[in-house]
């Protein structure tokens, strides 16, 4: 089983940055894949970052050049980091961290707010 526990959100002005985190406890051996996804009102949710445990990575084309997915691990826990800049209006959602276990399971969590003023 895997702990998760996200940071990082907030109201923002447009042109402006903002970092999450989320640091996953518990079975941190059995992860293969970290990544971020948000949801806005109205729609679905769909994949921001992923990063995988060779340390590989991608992104929505939309957050391409202006986002950047990173990871650190040490003994107790894994964290990513999602490196938001030149945020727009259109990035407000919440942001949901997602972890892949090398069996197949997925653990979210419980997301957090991203506000873009214009």
């Amino acid at each position: 089983q895997v702990q998760l526990v996200e940071s990082g959100g907030g109201l923002v002005q447009a042109g402006g940055s903002l970092r999450l985190s989320c640091a996953a406890s518990g079975s941190i051996f059995r992860i293969n894949a970290m990544g971020w996804y948000r949801q806005a009102p109205g729609k679905q949710r769909e994949l921001v970052a992923r990063i995988t445990s060779g340390g590989s990575t991608n992104y929505a084309d939309s957050v391409k050049g202006r986002f950047t997915i990173s990871i650190s691990k040490d003994n107790a826990k894994n964290t990513v980091y999602l490196q938001m800049n030149i945020l727009k209006p259109e990035d407000t959602a919440v942001y949901y961290c997602n972890v892949n276990l090398d069996y197949g399971g997925s653990y979210w969590g419980k997301g957090t707010l991203v506000t873009v003023s214009s």
